[in-house]
């Protein structure tokens, strides 16, 4: 037992990041997300036994994705919350342009982001912050790389086509 436990910490637990960052981006709330991947760490180690040894992020993070879901079902208030991860995103400040300036476009994305189908910001998560393949998401969100792929494009599609809602309104505000 203690040496699977070693390989399981020795696999899973560099992965603990990245686990925090999909379940935040799926639950929304800093609690509910360390909720979230204590629970999935845990059927992870229960489940163990079944890792077949191919690619151990992709295992951990599509049962962190599971557990992610089922606590965003449980808590269906919060299943269209994703909010954007300042920390993940921050941009180094030019000193020309003023810190208010950053702060209202890290915003603008946040609730364009929030305004996505969690089909879309799921794979825009998986594929821009988390560097996932198309052949891993595939595998992770059982669906066809083709899926994934045209899934990804129209997410992009729907955020830029947000996002220029929002540059739109900004400049029908000023006027």
């Amino acid at each position: 037992m203690r040496d699977e436990r070693s390989l399981f910490e020795e696999l899973c637990l560099p992965h603990l990041d990245a686990a925090y960052n999909l379940a935040r981006w799926i639950v929304a709330r800093d609690h509910d997300a360390q909720d979230v991947v204590q629970e999935a760490y845990m059927r992870a180690l229960k489940g163990f036994k079944g890792f077949r040894g191919a690619d151990a992020r992709a295992w951990l993070l599509t049962i962190v994705r599971n557990t992610a879901y089922t606590c965003a079902r449980k808590y269906s208030h919060v299943s269209n919350m994703i909010p954007f991860d300042e920390a993940l995103h921050s941009t180094p400040a030019d000193e020309s342009v003023p810190e208010s300036f950053y702060e209202e476009r890290k915003r603008q994305l946040d609730d364009a982001l929030n305004r996505l189908p969690a089909e879309f910001r799921e794979v825009l998560v998986l594929y821009e912050i988390e560097g996932w393949s198309y052949k891993q998401m595939a595998s992770a969100l059982n669906l066809p790389a083709g899926t994934v792929m045209s899934r990804l494009s129209r997410a992009r599609r729907r955020l830029r086509q947000e996002l220029a809602g929002v540059q739109e309104a900004n400049v029908q505000n000023e006027l």
